[in-house]
C-alpha cells in the first residue's frame, strides 16, 4: 500500500492514524508538538519536519487539526503542504472547521494541481479508537471511491454529505446539536438536584422516556464518577457552537437555543474547565447556583 500522511496527532487524530496504520498504510506523521509522533516512530513510522515534507513523502494526506488558523497554516503557511504538493497529492480534511475554510483550503489544493476530499468526523475518543466515527464525506464521488479504504478505517458508515463544503456543514448541524444536547442535561440535572431529586432517580426517568440518547446515558455516569477526562474538551464544544452561530447569522436562521448553550460553554471555559470534557459544563450550574450534581445515595 502507498504511504499516508497524517496531520494532527491530537486525542482524536492519535487513534485516528493509529486505525488506518492498522489498516496496512505505512504512516508519514506530522505533529506540531513533537513528541506526539514518538509512539508512531516507535512503530516504524516516518516523522516528518513540516506539512511539505509530508507531501513529499506521502500522495494521501490526512489533516485533523483544531480549527480554521490551523487549517490554513497547515496548507498555506510556512512550510505548508502547498510547498509540496503536486498533481498526485490528495488531501483529505477531516477537521471541524467552517464551510468557508474547507472551501478555501479546497481551492488553493485544487489551484495547485491536486485533489481534496471534505471529510470532517462525528464522534469522540471512543468511536475514534474504536474505527466507528461516523465520516462526513463530501467532494467527487470518484474521489471518494478512491479514498474509501483510508476513509472505513477512520469510520464507518461513510455518508456522502454532498459537495466540498457540505462535509464541514454537516459537522456543525451535528455539534450544534449535541452542545444543545449537553447543555440542557446540565441544566435539568441542576434544576433537579435544586429540587431534592435522587441523582439515580433522574437518570432512570430519562433513560426510560422518549428523550433517552446515548450521550445522557454516558455523561451522566461521567458527572456521577467525578471523571471529566476530555473525550470531547468544552475548549472544542464552545468552537464549533460559536461558528454554526456565524454560520446560521449569515443565512438569517436564529439559533436562540444554540447562543445560549454557546454561552454556558464560553463561560465554563473562563471557570477554567476548558480543557475538561464538555460534561464539566455541569460545572458551570454547580458554581453558580451553589449545587453538587451527581451525588449518589450511599
Amino acid at each position: 500500500m502507498q504511504p499516508v500522511g497524517f496531520i494532527g496527532l491530537g486525542a482524536m487524530g492519535a487513534p485516528m492514524a493509529e486505525n488506518v496504520s492498522e489498516a496496512g498504510y505505512p504512516l508519514v506523521v506530522y505533529n506540531r508538538t513533537r513528541s506526539r509522533t514518538e509512539p508512531f516512530a516507535e512503530r516504524g513510522a516516518t516523522v516528518a519536519d513540516s506539512p511539505a515534507d509530508v507531501a513529499n513523502r506521502a500522495d494521501t494526506v490526512v489533516v485533523m487539526v483544531t480549527d480554521d488558523e490551523a487549517l490554513e497554516a497547515v496548507i498555506d503557511g510556512e512550510n505548508g503542504l502547498l510547498a509540496s504538493l503536486t498533481s498526485d497529492t490528495t488531501v483529505i480534511q477531516m477537521s471541524t472547521v467552517t464551510p468557508a475554510a474547507t472551501e478555501a483550503a479546497a481551492e488553493a489544493v485544487r489551484d495547485a494541481g491536486g485533489q481534496y476530499v471534505d471529510a470532517p468526523v462525528s464522534g469522540t475518543v471512543g468511536p475514534a479508537e474504536e474505527g466507528t466515527l461516523t465520516v462526513l464525506a463530501a467532494g467527487p464521488e470518484r474521489l471518494l471511491e478512491d479514498v474509501e479504504g483510508i476513509l472505513a478505517a477512520i469510520g464507518e458508515p461513510i455518508v456522502d454529505c454532498g459537495a466540498v463544503g457540505d462535509g464541514a456543514r454537516m459537522k456543525l448541524f451535528v455539534n450544534l446539536l449535541l452542545g444543545d444536547m449537553m447543555g440542557a442535561f446540565a441544566e435539568a440535572l441542576a434544576f433537579g438536584t435544586s429540587q431534592g431529586l435522587s441523582y439515580d432517580d433522574m437518570l432512570a426517568v430519562v433513560e426510560a422516556g422518549a428523550v433517552d440518547a446515548p450521550l445522557y446515558s454516558i455523561k451522566g455516569e461521567n458527572i456521577a464518577a467525578g471523571d471529566f477526562e476530555p473525550r470531547f474538551p468544552v475548549d472544542l464544544q464552545f468552537k464549533d457552537l460559536r461558528y454554526a452561530v456565524e454560520e446560521a447569522n449569515d443565512a438569517g436562521v436564529p439559533l436562540p437555543q444554540t447562543a445560549a448553550a454557546r454561552e454556558t460553554f464560553s463561560a465554563t471555559s473562563g471557570m477554567g474547565h476548558g480543557e475538561a470534557d464538555m460534561a464539566a459544563v455541569v460545572k458551570f450550574f454547580e458554581q453558580v447556583a451553589g449545587l453538587s450534581v451527581g451525588e449518589r445515595e450511599s
